[in-house]
Order: C-alpha cells, then structure tokens, then sequence
C-alpha cells in the first residue's frame, strides 16, 4: 500500500475517497532502561532506548492505521501525518493519521 505526506499522488488518479484512518501506541521502557536514559542526560548524548523505543511506537502506529485502511477497502493513504505526546515520563504516544483513498 502506498503512503503519501501530500495531498496526491503523482502519476496516480485518485478514484475514491475512503476516509480518515488512524493508528496510535502507548509505549515505554522498562525501569532499568530509563534508570540508564537517565544517567545519559547527565553526560549528554544520544539516548538510544528512547529513540528505539520511538521508532518500534512510530512502526506499530504505521501498522495500526495500515490495518485500517486496508479494512475499509484502500490501497493508499495520502496525506499521512505523525504526532507524539508524552503520556507520562518515560512514556509516549505515538499517532500515524491520514487519508485512505483508492487510487488508479
């Protein structure tokens, strides 16, 4: 399935507009792994379990709002859109959005 930040898809007619679709996480990482992000802020730098955790959220969002697009019957999502908040520390939330249509 294609998946497009624009509004179209170039080369591509777009038959029908399905709807909006969504996928969204809640992730975070065990204490001991933020006990360690923790000691890296002090010393500065990557902090590599937070961006690991982010990316593993960010997949299963994509995945989530794939999932639904495919269910309503669309075989690409323009428009698709990423948004995180913190829910807490040491937890996110990650949502993919946007547009499912049928494109020819």
């Amino acid at each position: 399935m294609m998946i497009v930040t624009t509004d179209y898809i170039p080369g591509k007619e777009i038959r029908e507009l399905i709807g909006f679709v969504k996928g969204s996480t809640v992730q975070s990482k065990h204490i001991g792994k933020d006990l360690m992000a923790g000691l890296k802020t002090i010393v500065g730098g990557e902090i590599k379990e937070y961006t690991d955790m982010l990316d593993e959220a960010r997949q299963k969002a994509i995945e989530r709002m794939l999932g639904e697009a495919r269910n309503l019957g669309a075989n690409a999502i323009i428009g698709m859109r990423l948004q995180s908040s913190s829910v807490m520390q040491g937890a996110s939330e990650i949502i993919a959005y946007g547009t499912a249509v049928w494109v020819e």
